[in-house]
């Protein structure tokens, strides 16, 4: 979704979560109100971290911010925070609990690793079955 139509979404260049801010520090970001302010900040965790569930998708955008944003977004520690193009702006900053998802949901897209260890242990198993969730 796209509602105030920032001319730069698009199917290469998205992601939404919360994350540093040019304007307010930090922020949620969603396309609509009731779950935060769109305000044109996309997030690369979001795009990439959706790796098992959108990988085409993903992975167009991880081309885009690596290839096309590289001079910008790719620092030290990898991807940086966030950018927002109508603030000319890109985050200095890299946050942990934004970059240890990326690194996980990408292993987990490739291997399947992180579901088959979780999905192992007994606690998850027992939770599953309390909720009546199967899973084979």
């Amino acid at each position: 979704a796209n509602p105030k139509e920032f001319c730069h979404y698009s199917d290469s260049i998205w992601g939404l979560t919360a994350s540093d801010d040019p304007i307010v520090g930090y922020q949620a970001h969603a396309p609509f109100d009731y779950y935060g302010k769109d305000n044109g900040t996309i997030t690369p965790t979001a795009a990439l971290s959706s790796m098992p569930y959108t990988p085409e998708e993903s992975m167009k955008a991880l081309r885009t911010f690596y290839y096309y944003l590289h001079n910008d977004l790719w620092g030290t520690y990898g991807f940086k925070d966030a950018f927002n193009f109508d603030e000319n702006w890109f985050a200095g900053s890299y946050l942990a609990i934004d970059q240890g998802p990326i690194v996980v949901m990408i292993e987990n897209h490739r291997s399947g690793l992180l579901w088959d260890v979780f999905m192992k242990n007994e606690d998850v198993l027992a939770g599953l079955d309390l909720l009546g969730l199967y899973y084979e």
